[in-house]
C-alpha cells in the first residue's frame, strides 16, 4: 500500500457533531448509498466503535469486511485498518476534523486499498477518489440536512 488517495471538503457544522455521525455506523445504511448493512462487533473504553463489520454494494464491487477504528483522544480524527474482507487485502484510512470557525469544519478523507484482484495502479487510484469524493459529499449531506 504505497499510494493513497486524499481529498477534503467543508461542512457547515461544528467538528463534534461531525465526528458523531461518522462514528454512527449503525445509521450509515441511510445515508451512505454503498453501505448494505453495517454492525459494530466491539466497542473500545470510550464507547465508540472499534471493530465494525460492512457489507457494500456499489455495483460492480460488492465486498463482506471488516474494519479496526482507532479514535483520536482529542475527538477529531479517526482511522482504521483492514480486519478481514472477501475482496480487499488491505485498507487504510483516516478522517481528519479541523475547526474552520464555528459551524465550519474542513474534513479531510485519507484511503488506500489493496484489492485481491489484480488492477491497474491509475484505475485503483481513479476507484479510492470516486470512494472519498462520494463518502465526503454524502457525509456532508447528512450533516446538513
Amino acid at each position: 500500500m504505497t499510494d493513497r488517495t486524499e481529498q477534503s471538503i467543508v461542512i457547515n457544522a461544528d467538528a463534534d457533531v461531525i465526528m458523531a455521525v461518522i462514528a454512527d455506523f449503525e445509521q450509515y445504511p441511510q445515508w451512505v448509498s454503498a453501505a448494505r448493512e453495517v454492525e459494530v462487533v466491539k466497542t473500545g473504553p470510550t464507547g465508540r466503535a472499534q471493530h465494525v463489520r460492512f457489507v457494500l454494494d456499489a455495483g460492480v464491487l460488492k465486498d463482506n469486511y471488516e474494519l479496526s477504528y482507532d479514535w483520536s483522544a482529542d475527538g477529531h480524527s479517526v482511522t482504521w485498518d483492514l480486519i478481514s474482507s472477501d475482496l480487499q487485502t488491505a485498507q487504510h484510512g483516516r478522517y481528519s476534523l479541523v475547526q474552520q470557525a464555528p459551524g465550519s469544519t474542513k474534513v479531510t478523507y485519507e484511503l488506500t486499498v489493496d484489492l485481491a484482484i489484480p488492477m491497474i495502479g491509475q484505475l485503483k487510484r481513479r476507484a479510492e477518489k470516486a470512494i472519498t469524493d462520494a463518502a465526503l459529499k454524502e457525509l456532508k449531506k447528512r450533516v446538513e440536512d
